[in-house]
């Protein structure tokens, strides 16, 4: 084990820490996970795979941190106009719920690729500037606490680079020494991926710290206005969960209306915003996305989803007014598993509910 913490929440009290040590030890370990550290005035994020740094950010400022690095990035894009920032604003910032998710961040930048509006290798140099100045700011910690998990929601998410930290680090000393050109070099140097071999005089090891098991919330139970109850009842006690995203309260109880509870556990969230990050915490058995919604379309959620390696083949019906030939090749595009036309009967319904699920 590479590491024993307690979970952040709950490990308040401050000691002596030693970033670089911290660091070093992930690298020697070939560790995947993610390492949270807090002081008195700042917190940081960084994930690792395979011992090499895939992100990092500031875990209280995490979208100032995007927008500024984006908006450097756009003067070499033409395609990330003043627009793109007030859709990445309203989607991911202030469209859904922050607490639900460790980085809405990342997942807006997973969003920003999917659209086309950059490519996988800009996005890998967008994360390598943020990265660069989280790591500058980290690096000059002396006194914190911090905690290491091997699982993270990037686990499975698309990975756009694998960033050797001692060269950033070494890059953050070179700045130091000549701080006129922090904003020039996160913006014009691409770091190579090579593997160093660290140093002799770098720490062997970190500080160690008690280990306790985390204290896992609550199911939460989401009704159709998108809503989140938290009780103790867990929706997969029913054989299984069929969730629904439909501007149209009408689609939602039409649903609902045909579903024995017997057999069925349904949810349906009229918030297109929000369908998002609930679908991934409850993980249903098939999803019913309607294709003509504000915000985000059923195309576009079921693009999102099927970009998580858990929904790469998890039924996911698109419901549409026509089922034409745009349509099926908009489905053929975003990998749907089915379509549904409206109005449908009750066995229409459950005809395409027990073709797909499992």
């Amino acid at each position: 084990m590479f590491m024993n913490t307690l979970p952040i929440g709950r490990y308040r009290f401050f000691q002596a820490l030693q970033p670089l040590s911290l660091l070093t030890q992930i690298t020697g370990q070939s560790t995947k996970g993610c390492l949270k550290v807090f002081s008195a005035s700042a917190s940081w994020l960084f994930y690792f795979d395979e011992g090499k740094l895939i992100y990092a950010c500031y875990a209280d400022k995490m979208f100032d941190l995007l927008y500024k690095n984006l908006q450097r990035l756009s003067k070499q894009i033409p395609t990330l106009q003043q627009g793109v920032y007030k859709q990445v604003r309203a989607i991911f910032e202030t469209g859904i719920d922050n607490k639900a998710i460790p980085n809405p961040d990342y997942l807006a930048i997973c969003w920003l690729v999917s659209q086309k509006y950059i490519t996988p290798p800009q996005a890998g140099r967008l994360i390598e500037q943020m990265s660069l100045e989280v790591m500058h700011s980290f690096l000059r910690l002396q006194e914190g606490s911090y905690e290491f998990t091997h699982q993270s929601f990037l686990d499975n998410m698309p990975k756009f680079c694998h960033l050797d930290q001692f060269l950033l680090i070494e890059n953050c000393h070179k700045q130091s020494r000549n701080p006129h050109n922090i904003q020039s070099q996160a913006q014009h140097q691409h770091l190579p991926n090579s593997n160093p071999q660290p140093r002799s005089s770098q720490p062997k090891s970190g500080p160690q710290s008690p280990n306790h098991n985390s204290i896992l919330p609550p199911r939460l139970n989401i009704n159709s206005n998108g809503r989140q109850q938290s009780h103790q009842q867990s929706v997969a006690k029913k054989p299984y969960t069929v969730f629904c995203v439909s501007n149209s309260s009408l689609v939602l109880s039409n649903i609902k209306s045909c579903l024995d509870e017997q057999f069925f556990s349904f949810i349906g969230v009229s918030n297109s915003l929000k369908a998002l990050i609930q679908i991934i915490r409850i993980k249903p058995d098939l999803i019913l996305l309607d294709t003509e919604m504000t915000h985000l379309t059923g195309y576009e959620l079921c693009s999102l989803l099927r970009k998580h390696s858990y929904f790469q083949t998890k039924p996911v019906i698109l419901i549409a007014e026509q089922l034409h030939l745009v349509h099926r090749w908009k489905a053929k595009v975003v990998r749907a598993s089915g379509s549904l036309a409206k109005p449908f009967t009750p066995v229409e319904l459950l005809k395409i509910i027990f073709r797909h699920i499992k």
